[in-house]
């Protein structure tokens, strides 16, 4: 029985051949799911701003669990600034660095209603002036809400990139800077679903199921000789 070996390290690839093979992934990508999404819960751009913030350090599966139900009932900024940041935080004490984000939420909403007439800015340099809202949250955001062509590096688009052979950095920033230039923009903001969507699923960071992958004839962290296993 054939079973195709996972390489921790990325064969080389040149230039034109690694660009070549970038465009043949994208298209796969968009003909396996041409409409990708957000896994977040939510029905305003207010409470999709609370989820990426959420959901720092924890799994979209567990900031659902806890706030659709708050979502499904008008969660919105009258609620956070009614309840206050205590009360907030009793509602979402199950979602890891709570007392943090609790504190987050309750001065971001504060300066949405005071500067923003409570809509969430499409702008990042405005984004990023709230508690809570680094430049990862600000491109999920800008992406998902406004589609924006931005890029949104986390853990899983790190991976998934630097085993396609995208990229040599060490840093989600860095490696931002490296993607973005080769990343034709009319596959943005997609191509941040697809990627997230296929380490969460497929190219995991310890088991990644090579086997089950439709891209592993073309990713360089698979060996193009499979071994044989005893069945």
């Amino acid at each position: 029985m054939a079973e195709l070996r996972y390489r921790p390290t990325p064969r080389r690839q040149s230039q034109k051949k690694r660009d070549l093979s970038l465009q043949m992934i994208l298209q796969r990508f968009a003909k396996h799911n041409p409409k990708p999404h957000c896994e977040l819960y939510y029905k305003t751009p207010y409470q999709l701003l609370v989820s990426v913030v959420l959901s720092a350090q924890t799994t979209d599966k567990m900031v659902n669990r806890c706030m659709k139900p708050l979502y499904d009932e008008g969660f919105s900024t009258e609620t956070v600034l009614q309840w206050g940041e205590l009360g907030l935080l009793k509602h979402i004490r199950s979602i890891g660095l709570a007392n943090s984000k609790a504190r987050y939420i309750y001065k971001l909403t504060n300066i949405l209603v005071d500067t923003f007439q409570g809509q969430v800015p499409h702008d990042r340099s405005a984004l990023e002036t709230l508690p809570g809202v680094g430049r990862k949250t600000a491109s999920v955001v800008l992406g998902e809400l406004f589609e924006q062509p931005t890029l949104a590096v986390d853990t899983h688009v790190f991976r998934v990139s630097r085993r396609l052979g995208w990229h040599k950095e060490k840093t989600p920033t860095a490696a931002e800077k490296a993607l973005l230039p080769i990343l034709p923009e009319s596959y943005l903001p997609r191509a941040h679903h697809w990627l997230v969507l296929h380490g969460r699923y497929i190219c995991k960071a310890q088991k990644p199921k090579c086997r089950e992958c439709f891209l592993n004839d073309l990713c360089p962290s698979v060996d193009p000789k499979p071994i044989l296993k005893k069945s």
